[in-house]
C-alpha cells in the first residue's frame, strides 16, 4: 500500500503531498486540475515506465513545470547560475516483511523516516556538464533533456531496473483504448499476470515449435524453389524461416477474443470493462495497485453499474485503487468517503464523513455531489422554484448570475439538508443554505444541523415565520398582491396564494423573465450578500 505521494516539479505539481486512502481513492477535479498527471506519476514511480516505453525513452521537455522552468531561465538572464529543474517523485510504501529490501531512510522526509520506497530523479546528466554549461549560455524554455537521466531507486539507495515484484500495478484507461495487434502493452501485462511461469513455459515452447513446423510444410517448396538461387555473396542457398526472436512471442501474436469476436473489434466500453475485471480479479493476486482512468466512459447507464457492481465484488483485500471521474454516479456508489479532491495542484480529503451519510448517498447515486465537490462556492436550496428565483434576485443585487462569479446554486430536491451540508463541510465549501420555516421557529430548525454550520463559512439562512411558511408567500409579502398579480396574470377572484403553491415552476418561470423590479425575501437578500462576500 502507497502511504504516501510526493511530486515535485513534475508537469502541474511544483510540490504536491498526498496521503492516499488504504483501500479505494476517487480522485476528482475540474480541467486541468491534475488527475491525469497525479494517476502518471504514480505509475512512473511504480514501474519506471509511461505509455509502455521506459522513462528515459519518452524524456520530454513539457514534463518539467512550466513555472519552474520559466523562473529557472529569468535567474539565469539576471546574470544568477540556478541548478538545473528536476523532476522528483517519491512513493512512501506500507512496512511490510516482503518490501524490506526497499526499505531505507534515503527519502527527502523530514524529520528522517525509514521505510519501503520508490523515488524516480529525472535529473541533469553529470557527464553532460560542457553540453549544459553552454546550454545556459542562451537558455530558451524548453530544457535540454537530452542532458538528462532517470535515477530510479528504492529508499535502500539502490538503484532499480525492473519493478519489484511486489508492486504490481494495471493501469486501465478507458478514455482512449489503445490496441496493437488487438492487445495493447497493458493488457498484454493483465494476461500475463493470469499465467503461472510453467504455463508461459509451455505456450511459448508450443508456439515456437509451431513456427518451427513451418519450414517443413508451408515454407518447404518454396525454399526448394529459391534455393537454387545464389544471390548470397558466396554462393549458399537462401531459405525462409519464421522468426524465433523475443519480438515475435507469443504474447504477441495471442488476442483475446469475446464471444468469437476479437477483443480489439469490441466495443470500448466492453474493452474497458474487460481490462477492468482481470485487473480486479482476485484469483490473479498480483496487482497490488489498480489505476482507473475514468471507468463511466463508453458505457451506458446500465453497462455502468454492472461495471461498478464487478469493481466493489473482484477488488481484493491486498488492492489499493486510484480512480479518476467526471461522473457522479460512479463517486455515490463506489463511495464519498474515498474522495480526493484536486484543485490549484493540491489535494483535499475527507477525513471525517458519518457512514450512514456515505450509504445515503449510495442509495441515491444520481444526485450532484459531483457538483458540490467541485464548486468554489455553494448555494444549497429546497427545490427548482428556489433555484430559478435565487438566481433571478442574485443578478437583480450584483448584476451577474451567480455561476459568472463562480457560486453553483444546488437544488437538493428533497434530500436531506444535514447530509449535504456535512458533505460540504467534509471538503470545508463555503456555503449558503435556504429552506422554508414550513411554520416551525427558525431556531428550532437550526438546532438539528448546527454542527455543520461554521460562522463566515456555511450559513443557514430562513423565511421569517410572520412572513410566510414558504416561498410564495414570502414573495407576496415583499412585493405586494397587487404586483404579482399583474406579473402572473392572476385575476382579482383568483386564489393567488394557492395558484402560486400549486403552480410553483411557473411561478418561477414568470418571475425570472419579469422586466418590472421586484424585492427579494429577506433571507434571500441576506443568503445573496453572504455568498457574494
Amino acid at each position: 500500500m502507497i502511504t504516501k505521494i510526493k511530486i515535485r516539479g513534475y508537469r502541474i505539481y511544483t510540490d504536491f503531498t498526498l496521503s492516499p486512502n488504504a483501500k479505494l481513492n476517487l480522485i476528482v477535479g475540474g480541467n486541468e486540475a491534475g488527475k491525469s498527471t497525479l494517476m502518471e506519476a504514480i505509475a512512473l514511480a511504480l514501474t519506471g515506465r509511461i505509455g509502455g516505453r521506459s522513462a528515459s525513452e519518452e524524456l520530454n521537455p513539457h514534463w518539467f513545470n512550466a513555472g519552474l522552468v520559466a523562473e529557472f531561465v529569468a535567474k539565469i538572464q539576471r546574470g544568477e547560475r540556478p541548478r538545473f529543474p528536476e523532476i522528483h517523485i517519491e512513493l512512501y510504501l506500507e512496512d511490510k516483511p516482503e518490501l524490506q529490501r526497499l526499505c531505507g531512510a534515503i527519502n527527502t522526509e523530514v524529520p528522517t523516516l525509514a521505510c519501503p520506497g520508490l523515488s524516480l530523479r529525472i535529473m541533469p546528466d553529470p557527464d553532460y556538464a560542457d553540453e549544459l554549461a553552454r546550454w545556459m549560455s542562451k537558455p530558451s524554455a524548453l530544457l535540454p533533456v537530452e542532458f538528462y537521466h532517470v535515477d530510479w531507486r528504492s529508499f535502500a539507495d539502490e538503484r532499480i531496473t525492473n519493478r519489484p515484484r511486489q508492486l504490481a500495478a494495471a493501469i486501465i484507461d478507458s478514455r482512449t483504448v489503445r490496441s496493437s495487434s488487438g492487445v495493447d502493452y497493458h493488457l498484454r501485462q493483465i494476461l500475463g499476470d493470469h499465467l503461472d511461469p510453467p504455463e508461459r513455459a509451455a505456450v511459448s515452447l508450443a508456439y515456437r515449435e509451431l513456427k518451427e513446423t513451418m519450414s517443413t510444410t508451408a515454407l518447404n517448396a518454396i525454399n526448394k524453389r529459391i534455393g537454387t538461387i545464389h544471390a548470397s555473396l558466396h554462393d549458399q542457398p537462401i531459405s525462409l524461416a519464421m522468426d524465433q526472436s523475443a519480438r515475435t512471442a507469443w504474447d504477441g501474436a495471442v488476442t483475446p477474443h469475446v464471444n468469437d469476436v476479437p477483443f480489439s473489434m469490441s466495443g470500448q466500453g466492453q474493452q474497458a470493462a474487460i481490462k477492468i475485471s482481470l485487473a480486479l480479479n482476485r484469483n490473479a493476486g498480483h496487482a497490488a495497485f489498480v489505476m482507473i482512468e475514468e471507468p463511466e466512459n463508453h458505457l451506458s447507464h446500465t453497462s455502468l453499474t454492472t461495471l461498478l457492481s464487478r469493481i466493489e465484488s473482484l477488488t481484493g483485500d491486498h488492492q489499493q485503487l486510484f480512480i479518476t471521474t467526471h461522473s457522479t454516479f460512479v463517486l455515490n456508489r463506489l463511495g464519498l468517503d474515498a474522495i480526493l479532491l484536486l484543485a490549484n495542484g493540491r489535494a483535499s480529503k475527507i477525513t471525517s464523513l458519518d457512514p450512514e451519510t456515505v450509504s445515503y448517498f449510495q442509495r441515491l447515486p444520481g444526485y450532484d455531489t459531483l457538483r458540490m465537490a467541485l464548486a468554489k462556492k455553494i448555494v444549497l436550496v429546497e427545490g427548482p422554484s428556489d433555484e430559478i428565483v435565487f438566481e433571478r434576485f442574485f443578478k437583480d443585487l450584483f448584476g451577474k448570475r451567480p455561476m459568472e462569479l463562480g457560486i453553483d446554486v444546488i437544488s437538493m430536491r428533497g434530500l436531506s439538508l444535514g447530509r449535504c451540508l456535512e458533505f460540504c463541510a467534509a471538503l470545508d465549501k463555503p456555503v449558503a443554505a435556504m429552506r422554508d420555516n414550513d411554520g416551525t421557529d427558525p431556531a428550532e430548525l437550526r438546532t438539528a444541523i448546527e454542527k455543520w454550520l461554521c460562522s463566515g463559512r456555511r450559513e443557514l439562512f430562513i423565511g421569517q415565520v410572520a412572513h410566510g411558511h414558504t416561498l410564495e408567500p414570502q414573495i407576496v409579502h415583499h412585493n405586494g398582491e397587487a404586483t404579482l398579480r399583474g406579473l402572473l396574470g392572476i385575476t382579482a377572484t383568483a386564489d393567488l396564494h394557492k395558484w402560486m403553491s400549486r403552480e410553483k415552476t411557473e411561478t418561477a418561470f414568470r418571475i425570472a423573465n419579469a422586466t418590472c423590479q421586484l424585492a427579494p425575501p429577506d433571507y434571500m437578500r441576506n443568503a445573496a450578500a453572504f455568498i457574494h462576500g
